[in-house]
Formats: C-alpha cells, structure tokens, sequence
C-alpha cells in the first residue's frame, strides 16, 4: 500500500499495530557512578636522566624501559619525556606510573616490525597470538598518559593499502615497493600480503606458539594501545597517531577518564578506528578530537562465541564534548557487542564528514544485547551514507536492494539462539543534521526486530529518506526530514510504529508495506 501526503504533518498518527499505552516514550536515564582517576605517586624524572637521546636516530628502547623500572622500584611516579624525537622500540607500562610528554615531545615507535615480538594475549581465557602492541598495559593500577606531546606508531610499516583509497600520485610512490596482490591492495611486503592464510590456519588448529606465527608476523597488525584489565586509567591531552591498527583500544579496564586527547590516522589507513573501547566500565571520554581511516568513537565487547565467553559487557559510558572529522562512523557501536552493550550516554558531540552520523552494527552469530543508549545534542554535517544507522546485516546480505526498496527474495527467519543479536531501549534526542545520503536506516532480523528506538526533536536533511525493516516500537516525536527524492519514509515488516509531528516536502510519500 503507498500513503500519499502533502505538506507538512501535525500529528500524524501511523500504528501499524495499535498500542496506544506504548505511545511516545519518555527517555530515562541510567545513573553514571563516579569515575576514579588514578593517584600517582608524586615523584618525577626526566627521561634525559637515563642516557635517552631524542635525536631521532637513537633508538630509546632501553633507556625507556630502565626509567619505568626505576619508577616502578620506588612505588611510582611521572615519567617526563621532554621535547625531541624518541625513536623507540615497544613500551610496557606499570601500574603508579605517569607518562608524561612536555610540549615538543614525539614518542616515534620504530618501523621494524621485528621490534614488536609475537606473544600471546590472554583475555579473560581467550589466548591469540598477536605482535607486542607499541603501548602494552596488563592488570595494571593508576596508570596515565598525559601531556602536549605526540605519539606515532608508524603505522603505514604495517598496514595495507586500498588502491580505491589512495590517490594516483600515492599509489605511483609505492610502485616498486612492498608488494601489489592480484585486486590491486598494496601491502608491505608479500609475507604480509600471504599471512591471513597462515594464521587462520593455526588459530584452527589451536595453536597458541608465538614462533610457529613468525611467517605471518607483519600480517599481524597491533593496537597502538592496548591496555588489558587495568583499573583507574587517565589518558589526557596526548595526540595518538599513525596506528598500525585500532588506535586506543581498552580492554576490560574500569574507571577509565580519556580527555582531551587527539586520535588521527589518514583517511586511507585500514582499521584504525580511533577509539574502541572493549568491555569496560565506568567510562568518560570528553572534549576529544578524531580523525581516522575507520570508524571514531566505537563501543565494542568481543566477538561471538569468545565475546559471549568472555561475557562482559560495555557500561556505565559517558561521551561527551567530542568532534569527530572523518571516520566511517562518529559514534559507533559494534560490529563485535558479543558481551552487550548497555547504559551509555552520549551527549554535545559534532561530527563532520563521516560516512555515518550515529552507527550500529551486528550480525547473526554475534549474540549480545545493546540496550539503555541515550543519545542527545549531536550536530552532523555532510554525511556520506546513513545520518543514523541501525544494520543487523554487518557484512552480510541486507534485506534492501540497491534501490532501496525490498529484495525479492525477502529474508528468512531462523531460530533466536545466544548467537542472535538484539538492540533494544535506544533514545535519540536533539539532532541536526545538515546533508547525508539518506536519514534514517532500521535493518533489524526477521526472527529479531530492532525494538525500542525512539526519536525525538531531529531534523535531517538528506538525498534519500527512512528505511525501517523488522522493526518494532518505534517512535517519532518533532521529527523532520528534508530529502531531495524518493519516499519520506519506507515501512517494511514493522510493528507499533508511531510518529507525531513529521515534517517533510511536499509532494513526499510514505510507504508502507505492514
């Protein structure tokens, strides 16, 4: 059935299954705990004191290492690091330890992969074998990096690179370098280009021996930080760039404070989300900067049947004050939610220039629950896909075609198991944005519609309209969508949808097919 309207509309009142107790829901909130900040010893030294050189040619690995055992030794304190350039093998932080980088100051990670051994992670059981991250915390207590300064993971050592995502003049400087696999992605070096066969091969036999992975070592990409199971953790001010793979990523750490720190990587360069933060508790992100080759802010915990085992969630988040420039995603969460989601607020945040405004991801065989997100106060401009994003077919075969419209071969249901994933409870308040491809996508599970998203005080400007598939109790409330063509809003296999005050162009319609 095609709806025809015109103008603008005061109530317009669409329940496709009529539940008028459920009407428009009020937003509650969760009670954010405090948040500790980590208490470091009041003592300081300078790394100068330990024979380091900042010359850049130098390499400080020792001198580093010395400077946090002598520390460490004494219960503590600040490490400064003072302006130059800090050319640098991997560094293991301690708990009671401040990093700290004056003005001037660039921690420079060497290019060698080499310097970065194998080894294998443990997460709560779940054992990889991975390259040593620059920046490696485990179980640590009070731990901080602050500062004015720049850290760098000469990242492009590591990484590949996309001929789409490069240009001409990019991709004739790497001609007679590295080496070209036959669909056109540069790596650096075939070993490489060929260690994704090598290392699934050993992951499926269970092979946790560092050496026997040495073949696909380089192919083995690490997080510039990687900090595991560490409580009270502060990361200010410091400009985190040129990853080699996710940026910062925290990992089952709680009272974790991330302010005022820059995350940047080029727009070409692969998985280098800015921020994941993985099965925490407890956490502040505020007045940040972003800009990277993937996506920005993401909220992940873990991935499938591991993430499930694992089974700690992301909670007790608050986001705040932050710009994201270009990413795949400003405010991301999953694809990897195994362990659920809940309990996030995200508020006074601008994104300019990513390819999604506010992004949610799953897929079957994720499982997880993503529930009690509060979203409000979010500015976007020039938004390349979706301004707002729900896709439960991350990776997979979406029940839209190119055109938009519904495939024809609609999607079936299966079995709800562990491995199916729900987002549920989600409140999306006060957003404007300005130019996106289309407004609003709802991609939900014939066996598992996305359930409980409510919107209230937006408006879109955009190429295309809303999308819903498999959705359930959603609701509009103030909303307005200025699209250029096609359908306003395009209804599919959805239930107790409910709109008051949608505003759109005249001669727009909305489709629905109940």
């Amino acid at each position: 059935m095609t709806v025809s309207y015109c103008g603008k509309i005061f109530v317009l009142f669409l329940v496709l299954t009529l539940n008028t107790s459920s009407w428009l829901v009020a937003a509650p909130d969760f009670q954010m705990p405090p948040v500790k900040e980590p208490v470091i010893p009041n003592r300081s030294v300078s790394l100068l004191e330990f024979g380091a050189v900042g010359d850049g040619k130098k390499s400080n690995t020792e001198e580093i290492a010395r400077a946090i055992e002598s520390l460490a030794k004494q219960g503590g304190g600040r490490l400064v690091i003072p302006p130059g350039i800090w050319l640098t093998g991997p560094i293991r932080l301690r708990s009671n330890i401040e990093l700290h980088l004056e003005a001037g100051a660039l921690v420079q990670f060497s290019d060698d992969y080499k310097q970065f051994p194998l080894m294998v992670l443990d997460t709560k059981g779940e054992k990889e074998v991975q390259s040593t991250s620059p920046l490696l915390g485990e179980n640590l207590e009070n731990v901080a990096i602050t500062g004015s300064g720049v850290i760098d993971g000469a990242g492009n050592a590591w990484r590949p690179l996309k001929k789409a995502k490069i240009t001409e003049g990019e991709a004739k400087s790497l001609q007679g370098t590295g080496w070209m696999d036959p669909n056109g992605t540069w790596w650096p070096s075939q070993q490489a280009s060929d260690g994704d066969k090598v290392a699934k091969r050993l992951r499926e036999e269970g092979n946790l021996k560092p050496e026997d992975y040495e073949p696909a070592h380089q192919y083995l990409r690490p997080r510039l930080v990687k900090l595991i199971g560490c409580h009270k953790v502060l990361l200010e001010g410091v400009t985190f760039q040129n990853s080699p793979n996710w940026t910062v990523n925290p990992t089952l750490c709680e009272d974790l404070t991330i302010r005022g720190i820059t995350s940047r990587n080029a727009w070409s360069a692969q998985n280098t989300d800015a921020l994941d933060l993985e099965s925490c508790r407890n956490v502040i992100v505020r007045d940040s900067t972003f800009d990277v080759g993937d996506d920005g802010i993401c909220l992940k915990s873990g991935q499938d049947a591991a993430g499930r085992r694992i089974g700690v969630p992301t909670e007790n988040v608050l986001i705040e004050n932050n710009v994201v420039y270009h990413a795949h995603g400003g405010f991301t969460i999953g694809s990897e939610m195994s362990g659920g989601v809940r309990n996030v607020r995200v508020n006074n945040c601008l994104f300019m220039g990513t390819d999604i405004g506010l992004r949610f991801k799953s897929t079957r065989g994720r499982g997880g629950v993503v529930e009690k997100i509060y979203i409000s106060n979010v500015w976007m401009t020039d938004i390349g896909g979706d301004a707002i994003s729900f896709n439960m077919y991350y990776g997979g075969k979406a029940p839209l075609d190119a055109k938009g419209q519904v495939s024809s071969t609609d999607q079936p249901a299966v079995s709800v198991t562990e491995e199916t994933p729900q987002f549920r409870d989600i409140h999306i308040e006060n957003i404007v944005c300005r130019g996106a491809k289309s407004a609003v996508l709802l991609e939900g599970l014939p066996e598992m519609p996305i359930r409980g998203i409510h919107m209230k005080n937006v408006s879109i400007t955009s190429q295309a309209g809303m999308q819903w598939t498999d959705a359930e109790d959603i609701s509009l409330e103030n909303v307005e969508i200025a699209n250029q063509k096609g359908p306003v809003l395009s209804i599919f296999h959805t239930k107790k949808a409910m709109i008051d005050h949608l505003t759109y162009p005249i001669g727009a319609e909305a489709v629905i097919d109940a």
